[in-house]
Parts: structure tokens; sequence; C-alpha cells
């Protein structure tokens, strides 16, 4: 017979491998080297709003004709002249991506009771519609209303609602990080006075925050919520935040003559709509006694 004792240990051990990461005995995990001193954790949180630099839209061009090489050559020539005018605002500019759908239309005849009823037999079709479908990326707002004005002009089946997007430049993601940065030592110089210390040097910097956000003496590590974003103001220029001097953006070159008469009745605004930005970074410094 298995002592009491024994039969106890045994049945513990299986607990014993699923404890958090600590020595046996001691609740917590170790604390990490930067926090052998009084240190304070600083999470810097800023949020800026910028205007989209990105618009998307799709323009049709449909053809009915006998057969599909005929109508897809007809939805092509009608899709030409734009192609040609939106690729003369420069690729940098504009990008396209062209594609073709076809679409038989079937021998129709209407019924006893005076309903219309559609043949689904490839030997009934009798014409085919194809459409060109030109998805145009503008990448400089500035050109945005000149390239949906020649749409408008080309007299498409179908202009699609433009959507707009932001995709962030190094620069302003250089300085989305620094305005963080500043905001930690702002929020740590605060929090330090307020409690009648002083801060001390640097311990750690973490562009992701994730070591601010992180319970070290929790046992297992569990997350806080965020602090609430400091509105900071994105500067117009931001040169100095760049690796390189970006190449000057070539002129835009004349559109066909024909198409771009007709674009210049044509009257259209658009306002990018404005997008949030935010950026967080976490800074430890040491603590020190007031003097």
């Amino acid at each position: 017979m298995k002592h009491p004792f024994m039969l106890f240990a045994l049945l513990a051990a299986p607990v014993l491998a699923q404890t958090p990461p600590a020595s046996i005995g001691q609740p917590f995990i170790p604390a990490p080297w930067w926090m052998k001193d009084p240190v304070i954790a600083s999470m810097g949180h800023v949020r800026t709003e910028v205007p989209a630099n990105r618009a998307r839209f799709a323009v049709r061009f449909s053809a009915v004709e006998k057969t599909a090489a005929a109508a897809t050559t007809a939805a092509t020539g009608k899709a030409r002249e734009l192609d040609a005018a939106l690729a003369g605002l420069g690729k940098d500019r504009v990008r396209l991506t062209t594609s073709l759908s076809t679409r038989p239309l079937y021998d129709q005849y209407r019924q006893k009771d005076g309903t219309i009823a559609e043949n689904q037999r490839a030997d009934q079709i009798e014409a085919y519609e194809v459409t060109a479908v030109l998805v145009v990326e503008v990448r400089e707002p500035g050109v945005l209303e000149r390239a949906y004005r020649l749409a408008v002009a080309a007299r498409p089946s179908a202009i699609d609602t433009p959507q707009f997007s932001l995709e962030p430049e190094n620069e302003l993601k250089t300085w989305l990080y620094e305005a963080a940065i500043k905001d930690a030592a702002r929020r740590a110089r605060l929090a330090a006075a307020a409690a009648g210390s002083r801060l001390g040097m640097v311990k750690v910097i973490d562009p992701s925050g994730g070591v601010c956000q992180t319970q070290v003496l929790a046992g297992w590590p569990s997350y806080a919520g965020e602090s609430p974003a400091t509105d900071v103001q994105a500067p117009s220029a931001m040169s100095r935040y760049s690796d390189a001097a970006p190449a000057p953006a070539p002129p835009l070159s004349p559109p066909t003559l024909g198409l771009e008469k007709l674009a210049g009745d044509v009257q259209v605004t658009m306002q990018p709509p404005i997008f949030a930005l935010a950026g967080q970074a976490c800074v430890i410094y040491g603590l020190l006694p007031p003097g």
C-alpha cells in the first residue's frame, strides 16, 4: 500500500508542470534587467488626420455585335482613346488595368401568356455583348479630377463611384513614430513631476509599444488597454524624413485633343476624405529622487 504522502506527490506532479515560468515557490516571473532600479514606463500614443492619397474607379465600355470578335473590337475601340489619354498623365500618377467580359445574348420569344422567354442553348445565340473595363488607380490626388473628367468625356457605358484609400508614405510613418516618442517623453515628465520624482536615463525604447502593455509581474503575460491618443498635426513638408530626395515628376502629357476639349466642359470637384492614423511607442526611464 502506497503512503498517502507519496500518492499526493504523484497527483500533484502534472499540476506543477503547468505552472508559469517561475522558480518553484515563487509566485512571479523574474523581473527584467531594467526593473532592478525604480523605473517609469511611458506609452506614447498619437493620432493624426491626413487626406486620402489614392483613388480607384472603373470605366466600362460595352458593345453588341453578331460575333464575339466583332463585339470585342468595338468595345476596345471605344476604350482606346481614354486609355491613351490616361496613360498621358504618367504611369507614376495613374495606373490602368484593362479586362474584358463577354456575355451571349440569346434568341427571345413570346409565350402564350404574353411573357417574354429566352433560349439558353448555344445554338440560339443571336449576338454577343462585350464590356471593356478600365480600372483606373490614381496615385497622385492632384490629377484625380482631370482623370475623372477625361473618363466622363469618353462617354462610357458606366463609371463606378471612386473609392478612396490612404497608403502612408515612409516619411509620414517616420514622423508618426517620432511624434509617439515625443509624446511618451512628455507623459513621463508629467507623471514623474506629479509623483515628486525626476526622470533619469532612458533604459528601453520599444517602437511596438509591447513592453509598456505587458504586465511583467503578473505570472503569465497579460495586456492592458491603450491610453487615449494625443492629437498631432502632420507637417506639410517632410523632406527631413526622406532617405533620399525623390526624383521630380515628369510634366503632364497633353491628352488626345478631341477628348481634352470635351473634358474641359465637364465640371466636377472631388475632395478626398480624411483618414485617421495612429502611432505608438514605449519608452522606459529610470527614476531619480527629487533634487
